[in-house]
């Protein structure tokens, strides 16, 4: 059999993985949106490096789009088989899918505009909403630690991973030529002792492990820290400075974990007298998910809903849903705090509340989550003293903070522990996936001086003889 990377490799987006067995069946792991530089994602997006109608199978970690968010098109595109995910994966997915075809429909009807003056061409979009609606009927509903056969020579099982809600690592048995094989791929690993999310759960032995390494280079601040800083920065920017305060946050997961830590300084009575806006519909929704799916959270959390029965409301704290709603917060002149998608800062409603706060220093922009390093978020969080934002060039006079605390993803010491339940001699290999190419030599050298013998970083498009 046979492993090629097709996304996420010596890259954080657009993860997709495919595995074909001797007999020819094919399985993708994820089919992710690449993000970043728009030439370079779109050129990337619109080639999979595969035939779509080839794939048997699609196995799903997780709802993130840079995990989910090109399925529309391997369907439109061909595909014809199940895509395997977990219950609260699925209702999230609904919701980023249809957003990004939203997205899509409206940026490729601005750009063709100017197109058709110029006298060119117009584009298409990746996928519309019609191609989310033919792709949903695709996904089949499994459950954690439950095992289930692909034919008669693969079994599957999902394992909590505690990244986001309803995101799972995917472990394979595969019988073929009379030889079992165990490969896991671990999609995203969230962090151990998290406020909200289960820790990720062990698995049995592997032989080959596809491994992510977002932060493979570093170590988060202490998760039990962060309520302390937050209400920091808050204090500083809206009380002392008498600014806003705009925190780019992604819809699902990032912003839920904002509001609920805002909730629990509310509660011990720390939280200043000024208003909290979030302003994203999907986030609201994505919120939604969350409530329907608090089982899945953790025992801290549900010790918590004793105390308080909404754990993502709290006194001014208002769910922003209109456009113009949206337009009016720019028109606020009270110190205020402002979360708002994307957590990278490269499109949606944040981008505008971030032109209108970027050139005053009584402001400050908080990133809590990763930023590709072409994003504007990763501009900002290199120190770039001016960005471009809708074409005008911006000083950038707001102050810039970050906060690691937050991550979804785990850090190297996350990883590893992640990893401590294999016998280092029985895994012949291990890919590390979604990092940077700087960040997955440093994180290949720490686990090779911990005992694994062959740690591979493939690049785009490389396969695998396993």
């Amino acid at each position: 059999m046979k492993i090629a990377f097709h996304g996420a490799a010596r890259m954080v987006t657009g993860s997709k993985h495919l595995l074909t067995l001797d007999s020819g069946f094919t399985i993708l792991f994820d089919c992710g949106l690449f993000q970043g530089n728009p030439r370079e994602a779109d050129e990337l997006n619109r080639n999979f490096g595969f035939d779509p109608a080839e794939v048997d199978v699609l196995l799903l970690s997780h709802a993130h789009v840079d995990h989910c968010g090109l399925i529309p098109k391997l369907v439109k595109d061909g595909f014809k088989g199940k895509v395997y995910c977990t219950p609260a994966t699925l209702d999230l997915a609904t919701i980023l899918l249809l957003d990004s075809a939203h997205i899509q429909e409206s940026d490729i009807k601005y750009h063709n505009k100017k197109r058709v003056k110029r006298g060119e061409s117009i584009l298409e979009p990746l996928y519309t909403t019609d191609d989310v609606n033919a792709a949903l009927p695709r996904f089949q509903l499994v459950e954690y630690n439950e095992s289930f056969s692909l034919n008669n020579q693969v079994e599957v099982r999902f394992t909590d991973v505690g990244h986001i809600i309803g995101s799972a690592a995917v472990h394979l048995t595969i019988n073929e030529n009379g030889k079992r094989t165990q490969l896991t791929f671990s999609g995203d690993v969230g962090r151990y002792n998290d406020e909200l999310l289960r820790s990720p759960t062990t698995f049995e032995q592997a032989d080959y492990i596809i491994l992510e390494s977002t932060y493979g280079d570093s170590l988060h601040e202490d998760i039990a820290l962060s309520d302390n800083k937050l209400l920091d920065i808050i204090v500083d920017t809206c009380l002392k400075k008498k600014g806003k305060l705009v925190i780019p946050a992604f819809s699902v997961g990032r912003t839920q974990e904002l509001i609920y830590a805002l909730n629990r300084l509310e509660i011990d009575k720390h939280l200043p007298d000024i208003d909290f806006f979030v302003d994203s519909p999907l986030s609201i929704e994505a919120t939604e998910v969350m409530k329907a799916h608090q089982d899945e959270l953790n025992d801290k959390f549900h010790a918590f809903l004793k105390k308080d029965k909404a754990p993502f409301d709290f006194k001014r704290l208002h769910y922003i849903e209109r456009a113009e709603d949206s337009k009016a917060l720019n028109l606020h002149k009270s110190p205020c705090v402002i979360i708002s998608a994307s957590g990278m800062a490269d499109a949606g409603r944040v981008k505008h509340h971030i032109k209108h706060v970027i050139g005053d220093r009584r402001n400050t922009i908080l990133l809590v989550g990763y930023c590709e390093p072409n994003s504007l978020g990763g501009k900002l969080k290199r120190g770039n003293k001016e960005v471009t934002l809708f074409g005008d060039v911006f000083f950038v006079n707001a102050e810039i903070k970050e906060m690691r605390s937050m991550s979804a993803h785990g850090d190297y010491e996350d990883l590893c522990q992640f990893i401590a339940c294999q016998d280092k001699e029985k895994v012949k290999k291990m890919f590390l996936v979604h990092g940077e190419y700087d960040v997955q030599e440093v994180f290949r050298s720490r686990l090779i001086k911990k005992g694994f013998g062959d740690v591979e970083v493939p690049a785009q498009h490389q396969s695998f003889e396993l």
